[in-house]
C-alpha cells in the first residue's frame, strides 16, 4: 500500500505525524500537571526530539527523488533555525527573570510561547517563499539584513536586547485594558471578577513572548533562505527545529551560564548565510553554492561545536560564572 503512495506525499504524511506526536507528548506527558521537568529529563527528551530530526532527514535520503541535495539541506537549515531557536529560550528565560514568572506558571507561557512561534514560523515562511517567487532580488535584501542583525548580535549585550517595560504591546495593554493581579503562583491569563473580565500580568508577560516571537519568525525568513528555497526543506526544517523545545527549554534554564559563546556562534553563522545570499548575485557563486550545498552544513556545524566547545571551556575556567548568570 505504502509503495503506491509517491514519496514526496508519504514524507508530507510522516512530517505531520511527527509534528502531532511530538506536540502531544510535550503537551501531556513532558511538563504534565504543568510540574517543570528536570534538567536530566529535559536533556534526555531534547535528545529524543534531535534523534528524529535527523531519522527524517534519512527518510529524505532514502525517499525523496532529490534525497541526497535534499538531506544535506535539511540539516543545515535545521541547525541554523535550532540555533535560533535555542537564542529565542534564553530571551523567554530573561523575560521570565526580569518581569518575576514563578516556575509554577512558566511552563504554561512556554508551551504557549512555542506553539505561537512554529504558527509564525509557518506563516512568515509561506509569504516570504512567495514574496522571493515574485521578487528574486528580496533575497539580496534578506542577505543585507542578516548581516545587520548578525552585527546588531555580536555587538549587544544579551541583557540589553530585552526590556519588557520598553515593548508596545506591554505599554498598550497595561495603560488600557483593566488588569486584576492574581497573585504569583496563578497560570490564568484572564479572569472574571465582580462581572468584569480582567487580563492578569501573566498575560503581559505572554504579549511580551508573542513580540518576540515575531521577531525571531522573521529573522527564520531569510535565514532559511539563504539555505534554500525548496519549500518542502524551508518548512520542515524550520518546524523541527521549534519541536521539542518545550524540553529544552527546561534544560537550558539549568545550564544557561554554561553557553556564553553561542550567541556569536550564531551571529557568525547569519552573517556567512547574509553574506551568501549576497554573492549569489554574481552567477558563478551562486552555482557554486548550489554544487557544494554540503559547504553551508560543514560551517554551521563547525561554527556551533566550536562556540559549544569554547563555552564549556571557558565554563570550567570560570565556574562561577554559571551562578552570576542564572536568574
Amino acid at each position: 500500500m505504502l509503495s503506491a503512495v509517491d514519496p514526496v506525499v508519504l514524507l508530507w504524511l510522516i512530517f505531520a505525524a511527527t509534528v502531532v506526536t511530538v506536540c502531544t507528548l510535550d503537551l501531556f506527558i513532558i511538563t504534565h500537571g504543568h510540574s517543570p521537568a528536570g534538567v536530566a529529563s529535559a536533556l534526555r527528551w531534547t535528545g529524543i526530539w534531535i534523534a528524529l530530526a535527523l531519522a527524517f532527514s534519512g527518510a529524505i535520503y532514502l525517499l525523496h527523488p532529490h534525497g541526497g541535495e535534499f538531506s544535506t539541506l535539511f540539516i543545515a537549515g535545521y541547525l541554523t533555525e535550532y540555533s535560533l531557536s535555542v537564542d529565542n529560550l534564553f530571551v523567554f528565560i530573561l523575560i521570565f527573570s526580569l518581569m518575576g514568572v514563578s516556575p509554577v506558571a512558566q511552563p504554561k507561557l512556554i508551551k504557549l510561547g512555542i506553539y505561537l512561534s512554529i504558527i509564525l514560523r509557518i506563516l512568515f515562511i509561506l509569504f516570504g517563499l512567495a514574496l522571493v517567487e515574485r521578487f528574486h532580488w528580496l533575497l539580496y535584501l534578506f542577505g543585507a539584513l542578516l548581516i545587520w542583525t548578525a552585527w546588531k548580535m555580536l555587538m549587544a549585550d544579551k541583557d540589553e536586547q530585552v526590556n519588557p517595560e520598553h515593548n508596545i504591546l506591554y505599554k498598550l495593554a497595561a495603560r488600557f485594558l483593566p488588569v486584576h493581579d492574581v497573585g504569583p503562583d496563578s497560570r490564568r491569563l484572564v479572569i472574571k471578577a465582580d462581572g468584569r473580565w480582567f487580563i492578569t500580568p501573566l498575560f503581559l508577560v505572554f504579549l511580551v513572548i508573542g513580540s518576540t516571537d515575531v521577531l525571531f519568525a522573521l529573522d527564520s525568513i531569510p535565514a532559511i533562505m539563504g539555505i534554500s528555497n525548496e519549500p518542502f526543506v524551508v518548512l520542515t526544517s524550520n518546524v523541527f527545529a521549534v519541536l521539542g523545545l518545550n524540553s529544552l527549554f527546561f534544560a537550558l534554564r539549568g545550564v544557561m551560564g554554561m553557553f556564553k559563546f553561542l550567541q556569536h556562534g550564531v551571529s557568525f553563522i547569519l552573517f556567512f548565510i547574509g553574506a551568501k545570499m549576497i554573492a549569489g548575485a554574481w552567477p558563478p557563486a551562486e552555482h557554486w553554492f548550489k554544487e557544494h550545498n554540503f559547504v553551508s552544513l560543514l560551517f554551521i556545524g563547525t561554527v556551533l561545536a566550536l562556540s559549544i566547545v569554547l563555552s564549556i571551556w571557558h565554563h570550567r575556567l570560570s565556574p562561577h560564572a554559571v551562578k552570576e548568570n542564572n536568574p
